[in-house]
Protein backbone atom coordinates (compact mmCIF):
# COMPACT_ATOMS: atom_id res chain seq x y z
CA UNK A 1 0.00 0.00 0.00
CA UNK A 2 1.43 3.41 -0.91
CA UNK A 3 2.64 5.53 2.03
CA UNK A 4 0.78 8.72 2.86
CA UNK A 5 2.28 11.74 1.16
CA UNK A 6 1.47 15.42 1.37
CA UNK A 7 2.61 15.77 -2.23
CA UNK A 8 -0.72 14.37 -3.48
CA UNK A 9 -3.04 16.63 -1.48
CA UNK A 10 -5.28 18.63 -3.82
CA UNK A 11 -4.35 22.31 -4.23
CA UNK A 12 -7.13 24.93 -4.43
CA UNK A 13 -9.01 24.65 -7.73
CA UNK A 14 -8.42 28.38 -8.35
CA UNK A 15 -4.70 27.69 -8.80
CA UNK A 16 -3.00 27.29 -12.14
CA UNK A 17 -1.30 23.87 -12.40
CA UNK A 18 2.04 25.69 -12.30
CA UNK A 19 4.24 24.46 -9.44
CA UNK A 20 6.98 26.50 -7.77
CA UNK A 21 8.50 27.46 -4.44
CA UNK A 22 10.98 30.21 -3.58
CA UNK A 23 12.94 27.34 -2.00
CA UNK A 24 13.91 26.18 -5.52
CA UNK A 25 16.65 28.78 -5.77
CA UNK A 26 20.21 27.97 -4.74
CA UNK A 27 22.09 30.85 -3.10
CA UNK A 28 25.04 30.50 -0.79
CA UNK A 29 28.06 32.74 -0.42
CA UNK A 30 28.45 33.14 -4.16
CA UNK A 31 29.60 29.53 -4.56
CA UNK A 32 26.81 28.93 -7.06
CA UNK A 33 28.69 31.28 -9.40
CA UNK A 34 31.35 28.59 -9.80
CA UNK A 35 28.89 26.54 -11.82
CA UNK A 36 27.71 27.79 -15.25
CA UNK A 37 24.18 27.30 -13.93
CA UNK A 38 21.97 30.32 -13.25
CA UNK A 39 21.04 29.08 -9.77
CA UNK A 40 18.18 31.56 -9.46
CA UNK A 41 16.62 30.93 -12.88
CA UNK A 42 13.45 29.38 -11.44
CA UNK A 43 12.54 32.50 -9.45
CA UNK A 44 13.28 34.69 -12.46
CA UNK A 45 10.84 32.69 -14.62
CA UNK A 46 8.10 33.28 -12.03
CA UNK A 47 8.93 37.00 -11.81
CA UNK A 48 8.63 37.40 -15.59
CA UNK A 49 5.25 35.61 -15.54
CA UNK A 50 4.07 37.90 -12.74
CA UNK A 51 5.23 41.00 -14.65
CA UNK A 52 3.16 39.82 -17.61
CA UNK A 53 0.19 39.38 -15.22
CA UNK A 54 -0.20 35.70 -16.16
CA UNK A 55 0.07 34.54 -12.56
CA UNK A 56 0.18 35.79 -8.99
CA UNK A 57 1.69 34.16 -5.90
CA UNK A 58 -1.63 32.87 -4.61
CA UNK A 59 -2.53 31.37 -8.01
CA UNK A 60 0.41 29.00 -8.33
CA UNK A 61 0.76 25.68 -6.55
CA UNK A 62 3.35 25.83 -3.77
CA UNK A 63 5.80 22.96 -4.12
CA UNK A 64 6.58 20.90 -1.03
CA UNK A 65 9.84 19.19 -0.26
CA UNK A 66 9.94 15.46 -1.01
CA UNK A 67 10.53 13.53 2.23
CA UNK A 68 12.88 10.57 2.65
CA UNK A 69 9.85 8.30 2.50
CA UNK A 70 8.80 9.86 -0.82
CA UNK A 71 12.33 9.53 -2.23
CA UNK A 72 12.56 5.87 -1.19
CA UNK A 73 9.78 5.05 -3.68
CA UNK A 74 12.68 5.06 -6.20
CA UNK A 75 15.98 5.69 -4.44
CA UNK A 76 17.96 3.17 -2.44
CA UNK A 77 18.63 3.96 1.22
CA UNK A 78 22.32 3.49 0.40
CA UNK A 79 22.18 6.30 -2.19
CA UNK A 80 20.34 8.72 0.11
CA UNK A 81 22.93 8.01 2.82
CA UNK A 82 25.73 8.87 0.38
CA UNK A 83 24.30 12.39 0.06
CA UNK A 84 25.26 12.89 3.74
CA UNK A 85 28.86 13.21 2.48
CA UNK A 86 29.58 16.72 1.20
CA UNK A 87 32.21 15.50 -1.27
CA UNK A 88 29.62 13.25 -2.94
CA UNK A 89 27.26 16.23 -3.36
CA UNK A 90 30.17 18.32 -4.69
CA UNK A 91 30.79 15.68 -7.36
CA UNK A 92 27.10 15.44 -8.34
CA UNK A 93 26.52 19.21 -8.49
CA UNK A 94 29.91 19.90 -10.08
CA UNK A 95 30.65 22.65 -7.51
CA UNK A 96 33.99 21.44 -6.02
CA UNK A 97 34.14 23.79 -2.96
CA UNK A 98 30.92 22.18 -1.68
CA UNK A 99 33.19 19.30 -0.60
CA UNK A 100 34.60 21.51 2.17
CA UNK A 101 31.27 22.64 3.65
CA UNK A 102 29.70 20.93 6.67
CA UNK A 103 26.96 18.61 5.46
CA UNK A 104 24.17 20.42 7.35
CA UNK A 105 24.94 23.49 5.24
CA UNK A 106 24.95 21.38 2.07
CA UNK A 107 21.62 19.81 3.04
CA UNK A 108 20.00 23.19 3.64
CA UNK A 109 21.53 25.22 0.82
CA UNK A 110 21.90 22.68 -2.00
CA UNK A 111 19.89 19.51 -1.40
CA UNK A 112 16.76 21.06 0.11
CA UNK A 113 16.18 23.19 -3.04
CA UNK A 114 16.64 20.06 -5.19
CA UNK A 115 14.30 18.02 -2.92
CA UNK A 116 11.70 20.78 -3.16
CA UNK A 117 11.92 20.81 -6.95
CA UNK A 118 11.59 17.01 -6.86
CA UNK A 119 8.47 17.30 -4.70
CA UNK A 120 7.22 19.83 -7.26
CA UNK A 121 7.61 17.35 -10.12
CA UNK A 122 5.73 14.63 -8.20
CA UNK A 123 2.93 17.12 -7.40
CA UNK A 124 2.79 18.29 -11.02
CA UNK A 125 2.38 14.69 -12.21
CA UNK A 126 -0.91 14.35 -10.37
CA UNK A 127 -1.99 17.86 -11.40
CA UNK A 128 -1.36 17.03 -15.05
CA UNK A 129 -3.63 13.99 -14.85
CA UNK A 130 -6.32 16.00 -13.01
CA UNK A 131 -6.15 19.13 -15.19
CA UNK A 132 -4.78 18.02 -18.54
CA UNK A 133 -1.45 19.80 -18.14
CA UNK A 134 1.00 20.99 -15.50
CA UNK A 135 4.34 22.76 -15.44
CA UNK A 136 6.95 22.42 -12.73
CA UNK A 137 9.10 25.53 -13.10
CA UNK A 138 12.03 23.42 -11.81
CA UNK A 139 12.95 19.73 -11.90
CA UNK A 140 14.00 17.60 -14.84
CA UNK A 141 16.98 15.96 -13.10
CA UNK A 142 17.37 13.42 -15.86
CA UNK A 143 20.92 12.22 -15.07
CA UNK A 144 19.93 10.80 -11.68
CA UNK A 145 18.78 7.20 -11.29
CA UNK A 146 17.77 5.17 -8.25
CA UNK A 147 21.32 4.70 -6.99
CA UNK A 148 23.49 7.28 -8.75
CA UNK A 149 23.48 11.06 -9.24
CA UNK A 150 25.49 13.26 -11.61
CA UNK A 151 25.37 16.25 -13.92
CA UNK A 152 23.78 18.54 -11.28
CA UNK A 153 21.02 15.93 -10.70
CA UNK A 154 20.79 14.56 -7.14
CA UNK A 155 17.24 13.11 -7.19
CA UNK A 156 15.42 11.17 -9.92
CA UNK A 157 12.32 13.39 -10.08
CA UNK A 158 11.10 12.12 -13.48
CA UNK A 159 11.25 8.49 -12.38
CA UNK A 160 9.57 9.42 -9.08
CA UNK A 161 6.70 11.31 -10.74
CA UNK A 162 5.96 8.37 -13.04
CA UNK A 163 6.25 5.69 -10.31
CA UNK A 164 3.96 7.74 -8.04
CA UNK A 165 1.34 7.90 -10.82
CA UNK A 166 1.60 4.18 -11.55
CA UNK A 167 1.21 3.32 -7.86
CA UNK A 168 -1.42 5.84 -6.81
CA UNK A 169 -3.53 7.05 -9.70
CA UNK A 170 -6.06 4.74 -11.30
CA UNK A 171 -5.96 4.60 -15.06
CA UNK A 172 -2.30 5.57 -15.37
CA UNK A 173 -0.37 2.53 -16.56
CA UNK A 174 1.66 3.84 -19.53
CA UNK A 175 3.95 6.87 -19.71
CA UNK A 176 5.98 8.50 -22.47
CA UNK A 177 9.04 10.57 -21.65
CA UNK A 178 9.94 13.15 -24.31
CA UNK A 179 13.41 14.34 -23.35
CA UNK A 180 14.53 17.37 -25.36
CA UNK A 181 17.33 18.60 -23.10
CA UNK A 182 20.64 18.84 -25.03
CA UNK A 183 22.02 15.93 -22.97
CA UNK A 184 21.01 12.27 -23.01
CA UNK A 185 18.60 11.49 -20.14
CA UNK A 186 20.52 8.52 -18.81
CA UNK A 187 18.98 8.57 -15.32
CA UNK A 188 15.37 7.78 -16.23
CA UNK A 189 16.69 5.51 -18.98
CA UNK A 190 18.51 3.33 -16.45
CA UNK A 191 15.53 3.36 -14.09
CA UNK A 192 13.05 2.22 -16.76
CA UNK A 193 15.46 -0.02 -18.72
CA UNK A 194 13.24 -3.11 -18.48
CA UNK A 195 9.88 -1.42 -17.86
CA UNK A 196 7.64 -1.82 -20.90
CA UNK A 197 5.12 0.66 -19.48
CA UNK A 198 7.50 3.55 -20.21
CA UNK A 199 8.33 4.72 -23.75
CA UNK A 200 11.36 6.99 -23.98
CA UNK A 201 12.14 9.43 -26.78
CA UNK A 202 15.41 11.31 -26.41
CA UNK A 203 16.86 13.99 -28.70
CA UNK A 204 20.37 15.08 -27.74
CA UNK A 205 23.85 16.13 -28.88
CA UNK A 206 25.58 12.79 -29.47
CA UNK A 207 29.06 14.08 -28.52
CA UNK A 208 28.55 15.46 -25.01
CA UNK A 209 28.00 14.23 -21.44
CA UNK A 210 26.94 11.60 -20.38
CA UNK A 211 27.52 9.34 -23.45
CA UNK A 212 25.95 6.49 -21.53
CA UNK A 213 25.90 3.60 -24.02
CA UNK A 214 24.21 1.20 -21.59
CA UNK A 215 21.35 3.64 -20.89
CA UNK A 216 20.80 4.19 -24.62
CA UNK A 217 19.36 0.67 -24.81
CA UNK A 218 16.25 1.97 -23.03
CA UNK A 219 15.53 4.63 -25.67
CA UNK A 220 12.70 3.65 -28.02
CA UNK A 221 13.16 6.69 -30.25
CA UNK A 222 16.69 7.98 -30.32
CA UNK A 223 17.57 11.16 -32.23
CA UNK A 224 21.28 11.94 -32.04
CA UNK A 225 22.21 15.46 -33.15
CA UNK A 226 25.45 16.90 -34.54
CA UNK A 227 27.32 19.87 -33.04
CA UNK A 228 25.71 23.19 -33.90
CA UNK A 229 22.33 21.83 -35.11
CA UNK A 230 20.07 24.80 -36.00
CA UNK A 231 16.35 25.57 -35.87
CA UNK A 232 14.98 24.21 -39.15
CA UNK A 233 16.53 20.76 -38.93
CA UNK A 234 15.89 20.57 -35.18
CA UNK A 235 12.21 21.53 -35.29
CA UNK A 236 11.55 19.21 -38.18
CA UNK A 237 13.11 16.28 -36.29
CA UNK A 238 11.26 17.10 -33.08
CA UNK A 239 7.94 17.39 -34.89
CA UNK A 240 8.38 14.15 -36.86
CA UNK A 241 9.48 12.12 -33.86
CA UNK A 242 7.03 13.53 -31.29
CA UNK A 243 4.18 12.73 -33.68
CA UNK A 244 5.70 9.32 -34.40
CA UNK A 245 6.17 8.49 -30.72
CA UNK A 246 2.60 9.44 -29.76
CA UNK A 247 1.16 7.59 -32.76
CA UNK A 248 3.16 4.48 -31.88
CA UNK A 249 1.97 4.33 -28.25
CA UNK A 250 -0.81 6.41 -26.71
CA UNK A 251 0.32 6.91 -23.10
CA UNK A 252 -1.74 8.04 -20.09
CA UNK A 253 0.81 10.79 -19.36
CA UNK A 254 3.58 12.58 -21.28
CA UNK A 255 6.52 13.78 -19.20
CA UNK A 256 8.23 16.51 -21.21
CA UNK A 257 11.79 17.35 -20.19
CA UNK A 258 12.09 20.82 -21.73
CA UNK A 259 15.76 21.66 -21.24
CA UNK A 260 16.79 25.06 -22.63
CA UNK A 261 20.47 24.12 -22.92
CA UNK A 262 19.87 23.62 -26.66
CA UNK A 263 20.16 27.43 -26.88
CA UNK A 264 22.83 28.81 -29.21
CA UNK A 265 25.92 29.63 -27.14
CA UNK A 266 25.18 27.30 -24.24
CA UNK A 267 28.62 26.27 -22.94
CA UNK A 268 27.54 22.68 -22.25
CA UNK A 269 24.89 21.90 -24.89
CA UNK A 270 26.80 22.52 -28.12
CA UNK A 271 23.66 23.13 -30.22
CA UNK A 272 22.57 26.36 -31.93
CA UNK A 273 18.82 26.77 -31.40
CA UNK A 274 17.41 30.33 -31.25
CA UNK A 275 15.12 31.57 -28.47
CA UNK A 276 12.23 31.51 -31.00
CA UNK A 277 13.16 27.94 -31.87
CA UNK A 278 12.83 26.90 -28.21
CA UNK A 279 9.41 28.55 -27.92
CA UNK A 280 8.29 26.79 -31.12
CA UNK A 281 9.64 23.44 -29.88
CA UNK A 282 7.57 23.61 -26.68
CA UNK A 283 4.53 24.53 -28.76
CA UNK A 284 5.06 21.48 -31.00
CA UNK A 285 5.16 19.13 -27.99
CA UNK A 286 2.14 20.65 -26.25
CA UNK A 287 0.07 20.61 -29.45
CA UNK A 288 0.89 16.95 -30.05
CA UNK A 289 -0.16 15.95 -26.52
CA UNK A 290 -3.18 18.25 -26.16
CA UNK A 291 -4.64 17.34 -29.57
CA UNK A 292 -4.60 13.69 -28.51
CA UNK A 293 -6.02 14.58 -25.07
CA UNK A 294 -2.96 13.15 -23.33
CA UNK A 295 -2.09 14.87 -20.04
CA UNK A 296 1.32 16.55 -20.18
CA UNK A 297 3.75 17.38 -17.39
CA UNK A 298 6.58 19.76 -18.30
CA UNK A 299 9.79 20.18 -16.28
CA UNK A 300 12.45 22.79 -17.12
CA UNK A 301 15.70 20.79 -16.73
CA UNK A 302 19.05 22.11 -18.00
CA UNK A 303 19.79 25.58 -19.35
CA UNK A 304 22.92 27.37 -18.37
CA UNK A 305 22.75 30.96 -19.61
CA UNK A 306 21.48 34.17 -18.07
CA UNK A 307 18.83 34.62 -20.80
CA UNK A 308 17.32 31.19 -20.19
CA UNK A 309 14.71 32.33 -17.65
CA UNK A 310 13.25 34.88 -20.07
CA UNK A 311 12.92 32.23 -22.80
CA UNK A 312 11.12 29.77 -20.48
CA UNK A 313 8.72 32.53 -19.45
CA UNK A 314 8.16 33.55 -23.10
CA UNK A 315 7.42 29.92 -23.96
CA UNK A 316 4.81 29.59 -21.18
CA UNK A 317 3.22 32.89 -22.31
CA UNK A 318 3.14 31.59 -25.90
CA UNK A 319 1.44 28.34 -24.81
CA UNK A 320 -1.14 30.45 -23.01
CA UNK A 321 -1.65 32.86 -25.92
CA UNK A 322 -2.31 29.89 -28.19
CA UNK A 323 -4.88 28.44 -25.79
CA UNK A 324 -2.74 25.34 -25.16
CA UNK A 325 -2.70 26.10 -21.44
CA UNK A 326 -5.29 28.00 -19.48
CA UNK A 327 -7.32 27.49 -16.36
CA UNK A 328 -10.65 26.70 -18.07
CA UNK A 329 -9.00 24.27 -20.45
CA UNK A 330 -7.15 22.76 -17.54
CA UNK A 331 -10.41 21.77 -15.94
CA UNK A 332 -12.37 21.11 -19.12
CA UNK A 333 -9.91 18.94 -21.06
CA UNK A 334 -8.77 19.39 -24.64
CA UNK A 335 -12.14 19.24 -26.40
CA UNK A 336 -12.01 22.96 -26.94
CA UNK A 337 -12.89 24.04 -30.50
CA UNK A 338 -10.45 26.96 -30.35
CA UNK A 339 -7.62 24.55 -29.55
CA UNK A 340 -8.61 22.03 -32.17
CA UNK A 341 -8.69 24.69 -34.90
CA UNK A 342 -5.32 25.96 -33.75
CA UNK A 343 -3.86 22.46 -33.85
CA UNK A 344 -5.03 22.06 -37.44
CA UNK A 345 -3.41 25.40 -38.30
CA UNK A 346 -0.14 24.40 -36.67
CA UNK A 347 0.03 21.15 -38.60
CA UNK A 348 -0.21 23.29 -41.72
CA UNK A 349 2.55 25.64 -40.41
CA UNK A 350 4.86 22.70 -39.88
CA UNK A 351 4.15 21.29 -43.31
CA UNK A 352 5.08 24.70 -44.70
CA UNK A 353 8.23 24.70 -42.55
CA UNK A 354 9.35 21.35 -43.92
CA UNK A 355 8.82 22.50 -47.50
CA UNK A 356 11.10 25.51 -47.04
Amino acid sequence: RPHRTELYEDPPSACWPIVYSPDYNITFMGLEKLHPFDAGKWGKVINFLKEEKLIADDLIVQAREATDEDLLVVHTRRYLNKLKWSFVVATITEIPPVAFLPNFVVQRKVLKPLRTQTGGTIMAGKLAVDRGWAINVGGGFHHCSSDKGGGFCAYADITLAIKFLFERVQGVSKATIIDLDAHQGNGHERDFMDDHRVYIMDVYNRYIYPGDGFAKRAIKRKVELEWGTEDTEYLQKVHTHVEGALNEVKPDIVVYNAGTDILDGDPLGGLAISPQGIVKRDEVVFKAARSRRIPILMVTSGGYQKRTARIIADSILNLHNLGLIDKELAIGGAGNPKVEQMIRDSAKDLTDLSLQ
